[in-house]
């Protein structure tokens, strides 16, 4: 089984990044500040990733930005947050790892919210909610057989889940595993937005959990299921 290999380079000067996300210093800013939406709980970010292990790695060389989409897997025998991932060549060298930070978004579940929705005297503006973080990290290069390891893993993580699963043959896939350069992401910084109509009365955070499981052009209900989760966290 090949590993999953996908890769996508944006050109341009780097002006901003969906309003949020802008050099400076050297660095990149974090996405738009809604404290009401904030979480610094790195558990919240460790389990935004394992359900959602595609992530987009984003990096500025020579003045370009360059974005990258691949799988990634938590490194559960890390003590901190560090997640493990590959790229396809070139794209190290698109990118141009080294020693400069680097972005990685992971998105969470989402969807449009209707105000048809909401309960009577409530803002009747549509929305979107959302999960997202903002993971930010120096890579690490892994050695070839580091790589190996880490892309077995990898298929071993999403093969578990099938009746019956083809594993990663070392034999085969380490010089298929040549085409890639594996990467370990210690996450540094990272930023967490987790917006479920917190800030609406109890009666439309109802009602949009209800709509969201129901029958139609938006139902979502594993949207719903975060939505659930996240309010009754308070």
């Amino acid at each position: 089984m090949h590993p999953i290999l996908h890769r996508h380079r944006i050109l341009g000067r780097m002006i901003n990044l969906d309003q949020s996300c802008r050099k400076a210093n050297g660095r990149m800013r974090a996405m738009r500040h809604n404290p009401h939406h904030a979480t610094d709980d790195p558990e919240t970010v460790r389990r935004l990733i394992h359900e959602n292990p595609w992530g987009t790695l984003i990096s500025i060389n020579s003045g370009e930005l360059v974005a990258s989409h691949y799988p990634v897997l938590l490194d559960e025998d890390a003590d901190g947050l560090e997640v493990l991932t590959h790229v396809g060549r070139p794209d190290e060298v698109n990118h141009g790892f080294g020693d400069r930070e680097v972005l990685l978004i992971i998105q969470g579940r989402n969807g449009y919210v209707s105000p048809s929705w909401y309960a009577p005297g409530a803002t009747r503006a549509p929305t979107w909610n959302f999960s997202a973080a903002h993971c930010y990290g120096v890579p690490q290069i892994l050695e070839e057989e580091e790589n190996l390891a880490v892309l077995a893993r990898l298929v071993a993580h999403f093969e578990r889940q099938v009746e019956e699963p083809m594993l990663l043959d070392l034999d085969w896939g380490r010089p298929v595993a040549r085409g890639t350069v594996g990467l370990r992401l210690p996450i540094a910084r990272f930023v967490c937005k987790v917006k479920m109509s917190q800030d609406k009365d109890p009666v439309t955070q109802r009602q949009v959990i209800e709509a969201l499981r129901a029958p139609g052009p938006f139902q979502n209900p594993q949207l719903a299921d975060d939505m659930q989760r996240t309010l009754s966290q308070g």
